[in-house]
């Protein structure tokens, strides 16, 4: 009985040495030296690691690097059609677009004739509403003058657009990233101020006349606000 457990012992001793052996030809032994199961960083392509004096704190590469320089300015953009390379005008423009990177002075241009036809219009039917949205708080009390003139004297003023010949930026200036865009704009009108009894009083119901006008245009570039606003009017020459 003792020799049966004896042997079965030796039996299972020698089982268990021989896994043993095995598992340690296949997985190898561990000499500390290997890898994370993290791909490490590959140092060859970065600076080397900081070690800070008398401390053992690694630094991540890059650490002490200097900021990097800014970024070179982008080259001024090409304003041709809009304005002469170098002008004032030119250098105005590239400040909004510094200021706002999709302001475009060619869709500028095409809003501020719509906005010109609109504000002529509403001014000629006295459309209050429509104006102060289009118009800043001085350039309305001046509308609204001479609106409430033309109602006190019983007076109506007809407008008709035939064609804006010309809108073309004359004037740019930026300032605490308020734009403010003068253009001048040169249009054909058919225009005539009408008495009670429908007379007419001023201007000519049939004749096309060519208006000149400088206007000015304001807005707080890159806020959300899309709207530009009349803050300034005069007679063009």
């Amino acid at each position: 009985m003792q020799d049966s457990f004896d042997v079965t012992t030796i039996i299972f001793l020698a089982l268990a040495v021989f896994v043993i052996w095995r598992l340690r030809s296949v997985l190898g032994q561990k000499t500390g030296a290997e890898r994370s199961p993290f791909k490490p960083v590959d140092r060859s392509r970065t600076e080397p690691q900081a070690r800070s004096e008398g401390d053992n704190v690694v630094r991540l590469p890059g650490a002490d690097r200097a900021a990097p320089p800014p970024a070179a300015a982008p080259a001024s953009r090409d304003w041709r059609g809009i304005a002469e390379p170098g002008s004032e005008v030119a250098r105005g423009l590239e400040a909004c677009a510094q200021a706002e990177p999709g302001f475009d002075p060619r869709a500028f241009l095409e809003g501020s004739k719509s906005a010109y036809e609109a504000i002529m219009i509403a001014f000629a039917k006295g459309d209050r509403k429509t104006l102060r949205g289009l118009l800043s708080k001085e350039v309305g009390e001046a509308f609204e003058r001479a609106i409430a003139e033309r109602e006190r004297n019983r007076q109506t003023l007809e407008t008709t657009f035939v064609s804006i010949d010309k809108a073309e930026i004359v004037a740019v200036e930026v300032r605490n990233r308020v734009a403010q865009i003068t253009v001048r704009f040169l249009s054909n009108l058919i225009t005539a101020t009408r008495n009670a009894e429908g007379k007419v009083v001023d201007g000519s119901a049939e004749t096309v006349v060519e208006v000149p006008d400088v206007w000015t245009f304001a807005r707080t570039l890159g806020s959300r606000d899309p709207n530009w606003q009349l803050v300034a009017t005069e007679a063009g020459a």
